[in-house]
């Protein structure tokens, strides 16, 4: 089982390059950063905050693309993720060159984990219809997919009009970047992991066990091979026995949490799970 980490970088904690290359040599198989573009005033207590997470995290932390570029520069194994992106608040056109770019600069190191966001002030300044961000999201993926794997590429959706055109570079990664899909475990994720994704991403972890019966299942019935399809337990805090029982019911990747802060303070963090790594 891999493990990985995560942490809310802002423009006071450790930075991103910093951080990636620790974690590097610390043997840590991936690093993921989030993504809130701003925190709306009328949302001065977000309903979603994580554990170890606070209000400041939220008002100040970096764009993950560009920091995650800067990281690709000084690494050269560490996987490279977004945990999550929030698709649906993002020109389609725009982000599936950013990710290809960051896919090329990285050496085919991009795993582009997507949600579908709480906050929906946030999505509503971006001109989104909250109650429609799983349909749009779903699309705006189909197009980006579509702009990765054709050299002519066009897309014909209700949220999603694209024209054929000419769209460069492709990834490293064929037919897509490598997707994960973070969102509660339910029918409509199961069925967005189905056919758009590679891979499930559930925050925290709790009730994973049971929720992949009907994931392979889903899976499954959608003409994929189940074992082609990862679960990666995004965000936890853990134990030996919590990780021991991930491995046992086959979970592929376990992504740590790490608190922002000093250089040192987060240092001293990786140092601190490091072990995890050796053990699973």
């Amino acid at each position: 089982m891999r493990v990985g980490v995560t942490a809310v970088l802002t423009d006071r904690s450790m930075s991103a390059p910093a951080f990636a290359l620790a974690a590097e040599e610390r043997g840590y198989h991936s690093v993921y950063l989030p993504e809130h573009t701003h925190l709306p005033l009328s949302e001065a207590e977000p309903p979603a905050l994580v554990g170890g997470v606070g209000l400041e995290e939220y008002r100040r932390s970096v764009d993950p693309f560009v920091a995650l570029a800067a990281a690709a520069a000084v690494t050269r194994r560490i996987s490279l993720g977004t945990g999550v992106c929030l698709v649906a608040q993002h020109d389609p056109i725009v982000l599936a060159k950013t990710v290809a770019s960051l896919d090329r600069l990285s050496a085919g190191r991009v795993v582009l984990g997507v949600g579908y966001g709480w906050n929906r002030q946030e999505a509503a300044d971006h001109g989104l219809d909250f109650s429609l961000r799983r349909d749009v999201a779903r699309e705006k993926l189909l197009c980006m997919q579509t702009m990765w794997d054709s050299e002519q590429p066009e897309f014909h959706g209700r949220h999603v009009e694209l024209p054929p055109c000419y769209s460069w570079p492709k990834p490293v990664q064929r037919p897509r970047v490598r997707t994960l899909v973070g969102a509660g475990a339910g029918p409509r994720t199961f069925a967005a992991v189905a056919e758009l994704a590679d891979g499930w991403m559930p925050i925290g972890g709790a009730g994973v066990a049971g929720a992949m019966v009907e994931l392979r299942r889903t899976v499954f019935d959608a003409g994929r091979d189940p074992s082609d399809v990862d679960v990666v337990v995004f965000g936890s805090v853990p134990d030996v026995g919590k990780l021991r029982h991930y491995r046992e019911i086959g979970v592929n990747e376990v992504v740590l949490r790490i608190v922002s802060g000093p250089e040192r303070d987060m240092l001293s963090a990786l140092d601190g799970l490091a072990g995890y790594v050796t053990d699973h």
